[in-house]
């Protein structure tokens, strides 16, 4: 059933913003009481450890590969595991979910822009116009049908940050169009683990400036959270996603995180449906598809096999 999954590329995609739309609300829930060095650190290392047992025979076949192409794989482990989600988790000590949600948003055009500048890939009509009609969605959605609340919105130094981290992860998800031949598990067990070691020096330094750790219940339970869904199982999701439909056909779904973040505040947090939930949510669905069945078929990568065993 899992092979099965990894084979239905918009399930895939419709599950990782779902998976980071909570990495985001429990981030700026945590914000100053585990720092974002450190909670990055722990993610990644616990999410390795999660990994290892299931990836350490893939990684075994792959390296070969993996020592042909370290390069690459040095890069997208530094923008997409080491610099992104550090810059993410300390932009959220600053500035409210709220912003981030809607920077974010931009993610879709970065990823356009890097596709064009580093694979020469082109957006089709058709992908444009799903990718403004989703963005038109979100902003219903922070917006709360009240565009004065855009207007409104001051930029911080969070804010800034959070531009920079969707720079960083636009350079990710273009490159990830040009990853060999790995198997799933064999990719993201290099990716992850070189990541978190990449990420050490700054742990360290971090740990030497920073108070104690204090790993109480909510602590504990916010890094299970972001070691598993949005790590382990939103990059392998994720990756495959590009791996079969490309990165401009997969970036329309970036969108979806602000339609999932509003759904979980309504059902766990208390907050009330509107009319502006339903239009936004109209408006991103259909961006998504629109993005989706007028990509153009030449965009296609290079390698759509099905999952190798591992």
């Amino acid at each position: 059933m899992f092979r099965r999954l990894l084979d239905a590329p918009y399930l895939l995609l419709t599950l990782v913003p779902l998976f980071w739309a909570g990495n985001i609300v429990l981030g700026r829930h945590i914000a100053g009481h585990v720092p974002p060095a450190t909670l990055a650190w722990l993610r990644w290392v616990l999410a390795v450890a999660i990994l290892l047992p299931f990836a350490l025979r893939a990684m075994r076949a792959d390296w070969p590969l993996m020592r042909r192409h370290w390069k690459l794989i040095a890069v997208l482990a530094l923008t997409g595991i080491t610099l992104f989600n550090t810059m993410q988790y300390h932009a959220l000590e600053f500035t409210p979910a709220l912003n981030v949600l809607l920077i974010q948003s931009i993610g879709p055009l970065l990823i356009a822009f890097w596709s064009f500048v580093l694979n020469g890939e082109r957006l089709s009509t058709g992908q444009a116009g799903g990718i403004c009609l989703s963005l038109l969605g979100v902003l219903v959605i922070i917006c709360r049908g009240d565009p004065a609340v855009l207007v409104n919105i001051e930029f911080n130094r969070g804010d800034l940050w959070m531009i920079a981290a969707m720079i960083v992860y636009g350079i990710y998800s273009s490159l990830l169009a040009r990853r060999p031949a790995f198997s799933q598990l064999g990719f993201l067990g290099f990716t992850l683990g070189l990541g978190a070691l990449l990420l050490t020096p700054l742990f360290v330094a971090e740990r030497l400036v920073s108070p104690p750790l204090v790993f109480d219940a909510q602590a504990l339970a916010a890094i299970a959270y972001v070691a598993v869904f949005p790590s382990v199982l939103a990059y392998l999701f994720f990756n495959r996603g590009v791996q079969l439909v490309g990165p401009n056909r997969a970036a329309p779904f970036f969108h979806l995180m602000p339609v999932f973040g509003s759904a979980l505040a309504i059902l766990f947090l208390g907050e009330r449906p509107h009319l502006y939930h339903a239009a936004g949510y109209a408006l991103v669905l259909g961006g998504v598809v629109i993005a989706t069945l007028w990509a153009p078929k030449t965009g296609r990568p290079r390698e759509v096999s099905r999952v190798r065993s591992s």
